[in-house]
C-alpha cells in the first residue's frame, strides 16, 4: 500500500493543541504514514509532540464555517484537541487518522520501519526459549522432556515450536491429545516448584461435548503428569454451569471418571467482551470532571474493574495455595486458554517464584506466558477504552495483569525489582508500540512475518542500562518467600498511575515520587562508597 494515498493535507499551519497537563499552543501539525507531528511555532519552547497514529483509538469531529475541531482519543487514556483552521483541511486530517490508525496488515505497521541509531536487527531478539527454559529446570528431567512435536505449528498453531511433556507420553499421543482440546492446545507444563516438586500445566478445554467424548491419549498425558504423586487440582476459570453449557456446544470438562486423579475447581472469571465493556466505563468514570464524590464512586463501582482485578488475585492466590502450601500440581484452563489461563499462571507464578520478581524475570515471565504461550495481542489490542468501533474480540487481559501486579507492587513495596513506570510502559507498549513484541496472535504469525528478523525487542531494550535504571526499584529486597496479595475490598485500590495519569494531581505524585525515587538511589550510592 501507498501510504501517500490516504494523505489529502500533509501539514497545516496555526493548528492549536490543547493536551493534558500543558498550556495551549499553537504551531503546525504534520501527518505522516504512521504519525502525527506537531511543532510549537513559539521559538523559546521548541515543544514537539510526536504521537504514533496507531495510538489514536477515536476521532471526534466539530466543525464551523472556518474551522474544525478534532478530539483525539488515544489508547493510553490520553485525549488532545486540535483547532484546525479550514474546514477542507481539518476533515482531510481526519480521514488520514481513522484509516492510518486502522491498517490491519501487520507487516505495515510501524514497528517494521522503526530503526533506532542504537540498535541492529542482528541484535538478538527475546530473553528466552522453550529450549533454554527446560534446560535451566535441571531437576525436572527425569519426568518430563522437551517435545519438538509442534515444529511445523500443525499440532497447536498457537503454541510455540518446543513444549515441555511428561517423559512417557510420546509424541504421536500429543498429536491425538491435540485433537481432544480446543484450538489443539493440549496440557503442557509452564511452571516447576523447586521446593516440592510439583508443577503448573495449562491448556484449553476439551472437547468431550454433549456425547461425553474420550481421549484416552489425553488421560494418559495427564495422569502421567501426576505419577507417584496425590490428587492434582485442575482450576477451570469458567462456572460449573458455564463449563455444562460449553459442553453442549462441543466443548466440556474433565469428568470424575475418565480422570480420577484429579479434582476440578471451578473460579468463573469474566472475559471477552464483558472485561472490554468494564474497562470502558472506568475510563468514562474517570473522565468524569463532576465534583460529586458519590456519583463518582457510584460510578467506579458500577464498572466491576476492581472486582475483576479481586477475582484474578484471588483465583491466582488459589493456584499458587495448591502448590506452595498443599503440594499439589496443577491443571489450568477455560475454553480457548489464551486468556484467564494464562493471566492466573502467570500471576500465581509471580506470587511463589523470587526468580520472577526481578526486572530481568518479570520480563522473561511475560514473553514466556504471554507472548510465546499464545495470547493474541492483535486481537485483543485492537481497542482501548474509547473506539465507537463494534466489539469483535478485544479484552484486556493483558492491562488487568497489569494492574493485578501493580496491586502486588503497592502491597509489597520491596518484594519486586521494578518499577511502576515499567508497568506503565508495558501498558502502553501493548497497544501501539515502536517495537515487534506484542505484534500478531501467536508466535506462527510472527514467524511467517519474520517479525524476529524485521523488528526490534522491546524486553532487550527495557534491559539496556538506560532503561534498566529507570525501571528498576531502588528499595527492591529479594525475598525468597511467597508474597500472599490481600484481596479484601478495603485492600485493592484504583491504579491511579495509569487510569488517572493525565491528570494535575496524578502529575504532582509522579514527581514527588521521582524526587523520592532520586534520594534513594543516591543513599545507596552513599551507603557503597
Amino acid at each position: 500500500m501507498e501510504f501517500s494515498e490516504h494523505i489529502k493535507t500533509a501539514n497545516v499551519e496555526d493548528v492549536v493543541l490543547q493536551q493534558p497537563l500543558h498550556p495551549p499552543s499553537k504551531g503546525t501539525l504534520c501527518i505522516t504514514s504512521h504519525h502525527l507531528l506537531f511543532s510549537d511555532r513559539e521559538e523559546r519552547s521548541g515543544r514537539q509532540v510526536l504521537l504514533l497514529l496507531r495510538n489514536i483509538d477515536a476521532v471526534e469531529k466539530r466543525a464551523t464555517e472556518s474551522s474544525g475541531t478534532l478530539v483525539i482519543k488515544c489508547k493510553d487514556l490520553r485525549v488532545l484537541q486540535l483547532e484546525i483552521p479550514g474546514m477542507e483541511q481539518c476533515l482531510n486530517i481526519a480521514q488520514s487518522i481513522e484509516t492510518l490508525s486502522c491498517l490491519d496488515c501487520v507487516a505495515e505497521m510501524y514497528p517494521f520501519f522503526y530503526r533506532p541509531s542504537n540498535a541492529s536487527l542482528r541484535d538478538q531478539w527475546g530473553l528466552s526459549t522453550p529450549e533454554r527454559h527446560y534446560t535451566e529446570m535441571e531437576a525436572l528431567h527425569g519426568r518430563w522432556r522437551l517435545s519438538t512435536v509442534n515444529q511445523d505449528y500443525s499440532v497447536c498453531p498457537s503454541y510455540p515450536p518446543a513444549v515441555i511433556v511428561p517423559k512417557a507420553i510420546g509424541d504421536d499421543a500429543l498429536k491425538k491429545a491435540a485433537k481432544f482440546r480446543q484450538g489443539g492446545r493440549f496440557p503442557v507444563l509452564c511452571y516447576y516448584h523447586r521446593k516440592n516438586g510439583t508443577v503448573i500445566l495449562r491448556s484449553s478445554q476439551p472437547l468431550a461435548g454433549a456425547n461425553r467424548k474420550r481421549c484416552i491419549q489425553d488421560e494418559l498425558l495427564l495422569q502421567a503428569a501426576i505419577e507417584g504423586s496425590d490428587k492434582g487440582y485442575i482450576i477451570d476459570t469458567r462456572s460449573a454451569q458455564q463449563a455444562q453449557q460449553a459442553r453442549m456446544m462441543g466443548g466440556g470438562f474433565e469428568s470424575k471418571s475418565c480422570y480420577s486423579g484429579w479434582k476440578r475447581l471451578h473460579r468463573h472469571m469474566e472475559r471477552g467482551k464483558t472485561l472490554q465493556e468494564s474497562l470502558i466505563k472506568l475510563v468514562e468514570a474517570c473522565g468524569d470532571k463532576s465534583p460529586n464524590m458519590d456519583r463518582w464512586l457510584s460510578k467506579l463501582e458500577n464498572s466491576k474493574w476492581l472486582s475483576h482485578v479481586q477475582t484474578a488475585l484471588s483465583t491466582a492466590g488459589l493456584l499458587a495455595e495448591c502448590v506452595e502450601r498443599d503440594g499439589r500440581s496443577v491443571l489450568v484452563h477455560g475454553s480457548e486458554g489464551t486468556g484467564s489461563t494464562l493471566l492466573i499462571s502467570t500471576l500465581a507464578q509471580l506470587i511463589m517464584d523470587p526468580s520472577c520478581r526481578t526486572l530481568e524475570g518479570f520480563l522473561t515471565l511475560l514473553e514466556r506466558e504471554f507472548v510465546q504461550a499464545g495470547h493474541p495481542f492483535q486481537q485483543r489490542c485492537s481497542h482501548s477504552a474509547f473506539s465507537h468501533a463494534r466489539l469483535q474480540q478485544e479484552c484486556p487481559v493483558f492491562l488487568l495483569l497489569l494492574d493485578c501486579v501493580w496491586q502486588l507492587w503497592y502491597q509489597f513495596p520491596l518484594a519486586l525489582g521494578f518499577s511502576e513506570a515499567l508497568l506503565l510502559r508495558l501498558a502502553t507498549e501493548a497497544y501501539s508500540s515502536d517495537y515487534g513484541t506484542f505484534l500478531c496472535n501467536s508466535d506462527m504469525e510472527r514467524c511467517a512475518l519474520q517479525v524476529k528478523g524485521k523488528t526490534h525487542c522491546l524486553f532487550r531494550v527495557l534491559l539496556k542500562p538506560r532503561e534498566r535504571e529507570q525501571y528498576t526499584n531502588p528499595l527492591y529486597e529479594p525475598n525468597e518467600l511467597a508474597i500472599w496479595p490481600s484481596v479484601h475490598p478495603q485492600s485493592l485500590q484504583l491504579w491511579r498511575g495509569f487510569f488517572l495519569r493525565w491528570t494535575q494531581q496524578t502529575h504532582h505524585l509522579e514527581l514527588v515520587q521521582e524526587d523520592i525515587r532520586n534520594m534513594v538511589i543516591e543513599w545507596g550510592k552513599l551507603a557503597l562508597s
